[in-house]
């Protein structure tokens, strides 16, 4: 039997935006838990991610009453800018119930939340090795790391929150006949871009025959780009000087500044969902348990929407005599939003693309997306129904 070093209620594996939301949620509530992070802290508070922060999660701050201590950004703006066939044309959002969303970049929600968790006297510990190889059934988990030191620890608690991304261990540990993956490949890439380079708007997307095209704010001073691409890209092949060459030819204007660019990255486009999205005493969130492609924007927020779920089943029961009912339909209330905003997804990402390159899927689909796009302009149901994905007011 294995020494206990620690005891507490979450192990919470992962420090990025799920897992440092539920620790700060549980922590407002009075419930103990700790936080274990692969990274170092540098690492994690520079990591670079896109990010708006939608109105739902905004008022899910609010109710949590930590909105104005870790939501950053600057305010959405009520329209998305698109460059279609030469000329700007802004998409208005229909719905008037948007004004809390955020612009607001991971890594700045990211470093709020350590911030505040640490301030608030949360146990966050950077640099582990987690092994779950003990999850077993509805047996009480016991958690094992090894520190920077080489030292091996072991953390019993009554439940462990999987928030370690696609490639961490939380998932793993869960039986494969226990669990299955249903996937989507899009058949492109997105050529990431992060540049010195201000934008005019917090958001442009281009639709033209060589592919989508996307500038995003970043801060006052940087934008990131995206660039849709071959899967068999590679990074080696973008020079700078092809990346801006290519971004002119899709927006179809010359750029008002070609600053430096900082990092460049190839992004496969998928949408992977995992179910269920809990094993006994373990539970998966954010990336863990689905992916969405960046199109929909909807990646950063569906972890937040796990976080407030399993944060809420967490302190029903501790507060109401062990009840687990809410634990219980955890999975199957999450996984209900993550379809919805997964076909929101898919739908948008195919139109972008196929509104502007037909080399996929051909023509016809082009000019269905076309059609598709022009009824967001024209018809106020369905821009309103748009909207609400957007804005994460579609429940």
């Amino acid at each position: 039997m294995s020494k206990v070093d620690d005891n507490t209620t979450v192990v919470i594996v992962g420090a990025g935006v799920a897992g440092l939301t539920l620790g700060n949620f549980l922590l407002s509530s009075g419930i103990d838990c700790v936080i274990l992070e692969k990274r170092n802290r540098e690492y994690v508070e520079q990591r670079q991610r896109a990010g708006v922060i939608d109105t739902r999660a905004a008022r899910m701050f609010r109710e949590w009453g930590l909105a104005d201590r870790v939501v950053g950004g600057v305010p959405f703006e009520s329209a998305l800018n698109f460059r279609i066939d030469g000329r700007t044309r802004p998409l208005q959002f229909g719905s008037e119930d948007h004004g809390d969303g955020r612009f607001c970049p991971q890594q700045v929600l990211v470093r709020n939340l350590i911030d505040v968790f640490l301030s608030d006297g949360g146990d966050l510990r950077f640099d582990v090795e987690v092994s779950l190889d003990t999850i077993v059934g509805d047996q009480r988990p016991l958690v094992r790391y090894r520190d920077s030191t080489g030292t091996t620890r072991v953390i019993s608690c009554e439940f462990v929150a999987g928030c370690d991304g696609d490639r961490g261990v939380s998932r793993t540990a869960i039986p494969s006949e226990h669990l299955t993956r249903y996937s989507h490949e899009y058949g492109y890439a997105w050529l990431t871009v992060l540049a010195e380079v201000p934008a005019n708007h917090q958001s442009m997307m281009a639709l033209h025959p060589r592919g989508f095209a996307g500038q995003f704010a970043r801060g006052p001073h940087a934008s990131r780009f995206y660039l849709q691409c071959p899967l068999d890209s590679s990074t080696s092949e973008w020079t700078d000087e092809r990346i801006w060459d290519e971004l002119e030819t899709r927006f179809g204007e010359p750029m008002a500044t070609r600053g430096r660019i900082a990092g460049t990255q190839l992004v496969p486009l998928r949408s992977v969902v995992y179910s269920p999205m809990s094993y006994g005493r373990l539970y998966l969130l954010g990336d863990a348990a689905h992916i969405v492609p960046p199109m929909s924007a909807k990646g950063m927020n569906l972890a937040l929407h796990d976080a407030d779920l399993f944060a809420k089943a967490v302190v029903h029961h501790q507060t109401h005599g062990q009840d687990s009912s809410l634990l219980d339909s955890y999975s199957s209330t999450c996984l209900r939003h993550v379809w919805n905003y997964q076909a929101f997804a898919v739908w948008w990402t195919e139109l972008v693309h196929n509104a502007g390159d037909a080399s996929y899927q051909g023509e016809f689909r082009r000019q269905i997306a076309r059609a598709d796009l022009e009824r967001l302009f024209d018809s106020g149901s369905a821009n309103r129904l748009f909207s609400e994905f957007i804005t994460g007011l579609n429940y």
